[in-house]
């Protein structure tokens, strides 16, 4: 297997190459990602020396690029991660978002599907999307067949990359599958992101801020049960399925909040303060990934999230380097 990982530097990514990196079948993995603001080689560092592993700085809009990656390394599957994905900037600058996660995925799968040149023996395109496709739901889950449903411009441009894909399977017959994870949390987790906000602002005492009521509810999945399944779906999932990805771990901001606060420092649960809400805020997301589980025995293993505050403690250099990192490509 000779995997090119887009987006590879960011969070997901650089966790999934460090999951994979040492597998027998794996011969090669190859790191594509423009290095964003979200994206850094302070993730992938301890990757630089290893034998399987090449990076390559390029940007998902740039077909050239992409073309000769897939070209000079021979690809036989893809995990397109690339993306942008921060919902408060999708709704201030929505433009990023459409040409990355749309016109992106779509320069993957086209220079995927010319590299393969028809022959798609043995191979795969994977498209790491995300449970907020569906919209928001008050009770129940949603199911991989439930109607789409985005609410915001980050989601919007995530289900009509899913919908490419999609089509790129039913009229060329590339072998391509799709995933939907919920909220991931780990080591490595841009500082923007709710979970390390949380954490930073508890460990300098700063206001922590938490959207309306607080009400909003989420499933929490940890970044390394969230790898372990993506590989299950490379390598033994249906060509041409969904698969949700979740963990069953659903709790309002509020609750984890607070949470957070008490692992880190119980007195910063006074530091907690209500902002105005985001706009469009959805209410709920939950998904059903017993599929997921009934064709791969998968289940996650992390519960609880004193092991990411643990990290966070004991790596405020990285907080700090990434977070001024905000250069673009």
């Amino acid at each position: 297997m000779r995997i090119c990982v887009s987006g590879g530097c960011g969070f997901i990514g650089s966790n999934f190459i460090k999951s994979i990196i040492d597998k027998p079948e794996v011969e090669r993995v190859i790191n594509l990602d423009c290095l964003t603001y979200a994206g850094s080689l302070l993730n992938t560092e301890s990757l630089e020396s290893h034998d399987k592993y090449r990076f390559e700085k390029v940007d998902v809009r740039d077909k050239d690029g992409v073309t000769e990656v897939m070209s000079d390394y021979a690809v036989t599957h893809v995990v397109n991660m690339a993306a942008e994905s921060h919902v408060d900037r999708s709704i201030a600058e929505p433009s990023d978002f459409l040409t990355t996660n749309f016109l992106g995925t779509f320069n993957m799968l086209q220079c995927f599907m010319d590299q393969c040149a028809g022959d798609y023996s043995g191979k795969r395109f994977l498209q790491v999307s995300t449970d907020e496709v569906y919209g928001s739901i008050l009770r129940e889950s949603f199911e991989e067949d439930s109607v789409l449903r985005p609410n915001s411009p980050y989601s919007a441009s995530k289900a009509s990359a899913d919908l490419l894909v999609r089509s790129y399977h039913v009229t060329y017959g590339l072998p391509a599958l799709i995933t939907r994870c919920s909220n991931n949390y780990g080591p490595y987790q841009f500082p923007e992101k709710l979970v390390p906000v949380v954490i930073q602002a508890a460990l300098e005492g700063r206001s922590i801020p938490v959207y309306g009521e607080g009400r909003n509810i989420r499933d929490w999945i940890h970044v390394s049960d969230h790898c372990t399944a993506l590989w299950q779906v490379l390598t033994r999932g249906v060509i041409g399925d969904i698969y949700n990805i979740g963990a069953s771990n659903e709790r309002s901001n509020l609750d984890l909040v607070r949470e957070l606060c008490q692992l880190v420092d119980p007195a910063s649960v006074d530091l907690i303060t209500f902002v105005p809400d985001r706009k469009g805020h959805d209410y709920r997301y939950s998904i059903n990934w017993s599929k997921l589980y009934r064709e791969t025995l998968w289940t996650p293993k992390h519960d609880g999230f004193k092991d990411t505050v643990d990290w966070y403690k004991a790596n405020q250099d990285w907080v700090k380097k990434v977070a001024g990192h905000k250069v673009r490509a």
